[in-house]
């Protein structure tokens, strides 16, 4: 049998190999992970009424368009709709495909947002001419979005020092003619605190997940991996890479068949499927979300270069934060969350307090109505954004500090919502646990980072989702999941120079999540509010602080006797006050000849 050492110095196979620079992955040297591309996005004035056509750009509010023409001319650039449709289209399916499924965020307009097609090198300049045209509200330059791969900082593994996470070459030795049973070494699947109880969850009606659709975003899968065969829907979005070991790690935490060998998904009965990054990441999010409906899960396993090291990409990935910071990934994110899908967003690698004064700096090019998202006093895209906390101490022979403390290359601050084991992750793929030739039979022991906490994530909303199916209830919305994940769950502990103050949240309890969701409502009525309508006049009221998540039910009577005739008329509108809270305005008319006495009535009939 080949030593640790002996594995870890042989050559890497050709089925690892990813690319630089273009999204797809594919590229010339194998031993670098695949990352995005350097994207300029524009934003155009909706009075501008801009039109990117195969034969230039037009307005269709008749503004002189020439300036931006030429300037696209001179730099031999190519002007498209970011989201892949043309803007007469994608307006009205934006609003078509974003019901009121929970009055928590209003769809964003996708169809001034544009890709700009330009060699890298003359991004920047491009940048700087087109935000002076008055048809462009912003326009900036994106660094590459990326896997979570960074070198952990100085919580390193011991005898091994600082090193790139989720670099593990396969063992040399073929696997056995069977594999062995794996789950013993899943931690994380046991009960709390040192795991999130997924195995309790399985015991109840649906609580593997099933029915609820997972979509996860990276570069490459291995569908046909042994222990991927179940419940698996491939590729329905993009052209995926070569690099497959990272995708199939994730794959196999969140959904591994129900067997009697490899490891166990922590919601194995949930349908699981991708979308590439062989686009940009914004357009890949509304793919992926308009295949998903209400409460179902989306997983965005990348970060990218933030303000830090001045959108610098690092090999070591300090300074890298979550994707939602970038308009227009942002725009994606909130219209995914619009028709209620469940956004799971890796919080990044890259060390950071996102707390921190740097990212409430509008960067040159942003909009200048931008505010910084990770400040939740600011506008919010719904997303849930994960950290990585320390497993158990000893699993797996390691210790990576006190269990569920902060793992040092996590970023972390007050919008990190829930966090899952950033080591020791048992799950499919990298062939360190179990390698030889074939990778569809590889297994790792050592999948890290926010990469493998946010699977975590994803993996216990589909179970407390599908529970919620099985009984015929209404599934979490964006709002709620997030308020079920900060509420119950394992508390984050300190570690030396790393305290709890720095949040990464809760790791979850499925059996606290379940029983926080399980109690049937009881329909909770009551009148709000009592007044005086004149003859034949309209008053308006309102009341506020509603929560977003619970759905209501609005009645208006009179309480003057007058019979014969209709007496009143109401028509209720809503303004969304803010990410968590509702404000209903109740118009009420009388009809009448005679002044009326009325009363609001409200009936709350689940959440």
């Amino acid at each position: 049998m080949a030593t640790k050492e002996q594995r870890r110095s042989a050559a890497r196979p050709a089925g690892r190999g990813g690319g630089l620079g273009n999204g797809s992955g594919h590229g010339s040297d194998p031993s670098q992970p695949p990352r995005g591309q350097w994207e300029l996005i524009a934003i155009a004035t909706p009075a501008a009424g801009l039109r990117a056509k195969a034969d230039g750009v037009a307005s269709v509010t008749g503004m002189d368009v020439s300036p931006l023409s030429d300037a696209l001319a001179e730099a031999n650039a190519i002007l498209q709709p970011l989201f892949g449709v043309a803007e007469d289209r994608l307006k009205p399916e934006v609003l078509a495909r974003s019901p009121a499924f929970t009055g928590e965020i209003e769809a964003p307009d996708l169809s001034v947002f544009y890709r700009v097609d330009v060699p890298e090198d003359g991004m920047a300049e491009l940048a700087a001419r087109l935000r002076q045209l008055p048809h462009i509200e912003a326009a900036y330059v994106k660094p590459p979005v990326e896997l979570a791969n960074a070198v952990a900082v100085a919580h390193a593994v011991q005898d091994e020092g600082p090193r790139l996470l989720n670099d593990m070459l396969p063992d040399l030795v073929d696997a056995p003619p069977a594999s062995p049973d794996f789950t013993a070494r899943q931690g994380y699947l046991g009960p709390a605190p040192g795991g999130i109880d997924a195995r309790y969850a399985w015991t109840l009606p649906g609580g593997g997940g099933a029915g609820v659709r997972i979509i996860d975003l990276e570069w490459g899968w291995r569908f046909g991996h042994e222990d991927l065969v179940q419940n698996q829907g491939g590729i329905v979005g993009g052209t995926g890479s070569t690099d497959t070991n990272h995708g199939t790690a994730v794959l196999g935490e969140i959904s591994g068949d129900r067997n009697t060998f490899g490891i166990t998904g922590i919601a194995p009965d949930a349908p699981i499927s991708a979308v590439a990054f062989s686009m940009p990441s914004a357009q890949a999010i509304r793919l992926a979300a308009d295949r998903l409906g209400p409460g179902e899960i989306m997983l965005l396993e990348i970060h990218r270069a933030g303000p830090r090291f001045n959108f610098t990409p690092r090999a070591d990935q300090r300074g890298y934060i979550g994707i939602e910071w970038w308009p227009d990934d942002f725009a994606a994110i909130r219209y995914a969350a619009s028709r209620g899908v469940l956004v799971v967003e890796a919080a990044g690698n890259g060390a950071e307090n996102l707390d921190d004064a740097i990212y409430g700096v509008r960067p040159n090019g942003f909009p200048a109505t931008w505010l910084n998202p990770f400040n939740r006093a600011n506008p919010q895209c719904g997303a849930i954004i994960v950290g990585a906390g320390a497993p158990p101490s000893g699993t797996h022979g390691r210790d990576h500090g006190p269990d569920r403390s902060r793992l040092d290359f996590s970023n972390f601050g007050a919008c990190v919502d829930a966090q899952g084991w950033g080591r020791e992750v048992t799950t499919t793929g990298y062939g360190d646990l179990q390698g030889g030739t074939n990778p569809d039979l590889w297994y790792t022991d050592t999948f890290s980072g926010t990469s493998s906490a946010s699977p975590i994530i994803v993996g216990a909303l589909a179970c407390v989702q599908g529970v919620l199916r099985a009984r015929g209830r209404i599934m979490l919305s964006p709002a709620r999941a997030r308020d079920l994940l900060r509420s119950t769950g394992s508390p984050q502990q300190d570690a030396p120079g790393r305290p709890a103050a720095q949040r990464i949240g809760n790791r979850p309890n499925l059996r606290q999540m379940i029983a926080s969701v399980s109690p049937v409502p009881s329909p909770w009525v009551g009148v709000q509010f009592r007044g005086n309508v004149p003859a034949g006049q309209t008053r308006r009221w309102f009341t506020f602080n509603w929560p977003a998540h619970w759905h209501m039910l609005w009645t208006v009577v009179p309480t003057t006797p007058r019979p014969g005739a209709p007496q009143i008329k109401w028509q209720v509108q809503v303004e969304r006050a803010s990410d968590g809270f509702i404000t209903y305005w109740i118009n009420i008319t009388n009809v009448s000849p005679a002044a009326c006495d009325i009363e609001a009535r409200y009936a709350v009939l689940g959440w």
